[in-house]
């Protein structure tokens, strides 16, 4: 079991947010690398420019961790996700499977956060 992959999947995640992209492939991506977000291919690089853009777009990006949970070679981090500092963003959870220390597959999910919440404990 690969015990550091919990710690390279956050890792990866704040080195995107904080716009290093291109360094969080180059280090956390496998040549084998795939994902299943709807809205782009498949591939690495679309994604990873797709990333680069909304980076540009929003470039005080805020990425609050909230739960870290790993099983062998898999890792799923839930998060608050936040364009900006006044945004309410999103709760976002990103699954990671891993191979030789590398991320080979990606799975990305989130959920707008509303303004207002019928429900009493919050999303977080």
């Amino acid at each position: 079991m690969n015990v550091d992959v919990k710690e390279k999947a956050v890792s990866f995640l704040q080195l995107v947010v904080s716009n290093r992209i291109r360094e969080a492939y180059q280090q956390y991506i496998s040549a084998s690398f795939r994902h299943h977000n709807p809205y782009f291919p498949g591939d690495a690089d679309s994604l990873m420019l797709a990333m680069e853009e909304n980076a540009s777009q929003s470039p005080a990006k805020i990425l609050d961790i909230k739960l870290v949970i790993q099983e062998v070679e898999k890792v799923v981090v839930y998060s608050h996700i936040r364009q900006n500092q006044g945004d309410p963003g999103a709760a976002a959870v990103h699954i990671f499977r891993f191979e030789n220390g590398k991320i080979v597959e990606m799975w990305d999910i989130g959920q707008p956060v509303p303004e207002e919440s019928k429900n009493e404990n919050g999303m977080f």
